[in-house]
């Protein structure tokens, strides 16, 4: 072997013994990393039912509006008073006010606005009078409209009743 052969060889088995020394050193000095833990989110999903004129609702066989988790279905509200007479008969753009004014006592039950309805469904006996009043949509829901559907249908559950409106809400935490 010669002497350049020698000194080659030398020079690799340092460089080898020294790469081998630093992984373990490596390996010696590293923190192990715990692993990463699912986050778990409760949301109660146990349904709390609201009746804002109970006995007509116990008579009728509804609930005003159920929250399951952070979703509040609210069944169609109507123009009657709290013995669920129709008022202001003949006057469908008085209805929709009184509408949205029972719809307002709900939402503000469970800590909601208008801002957070993301699903409006209007059923009324005029649609043409309805799209004449409808501009009053406008001072219900200030920052956005909601997603919706508007039907004309012959009649509601009690003949005087010309709108009747659904809500479906979704509330942030």
């Amino acid at each position: 072997m010669t002497k350049a052969t020698f000194l080659n060889l030398a020079v690799l088995t340092l460089i080898i013994t020294a790469s081998l020394v630093s992984c373990k050193e490596e390996t010696k000095t590293e923190t192990p990393q715990p692993e990463p833990q699912p986050i778990v989110v409760e949301v109660d999903e146990t349904p709390d039912y609201f009746l804002l004129r109970p006995e007509v609702e116990k008579a009728y066989g509804y609930s005003h509006a159920v929250k399951i988790g952070n979703d509040i279905k609210i069944s169609g509200a109507v123009s009657m008073d709290d013995e669920g007479n129709p008022t202001a008969v003949g006057d469908l753009e008085q209805q929709m006010k009184n509408c949205y004014a029972d719809l307002e006592k709900v939402l503000k039950h469970y800590g909601c606005t208008f801002d957070d309805v993301v699903k409006e469904d209007v059923f009324t006996t005029n649609m043409p009078k309805f799209l004449e009043v409808a501009g009053y949509r406008a001072e219900i829901y200030k920052k956005q409209f909601p997603t919706g559907t508007w039907l004309g249908v012959k009649e509601l559950a009690i003949p005087e009743f010309m709108i009747e409106i659904e809500l479906e809400v979704h509330k942030s935490k």
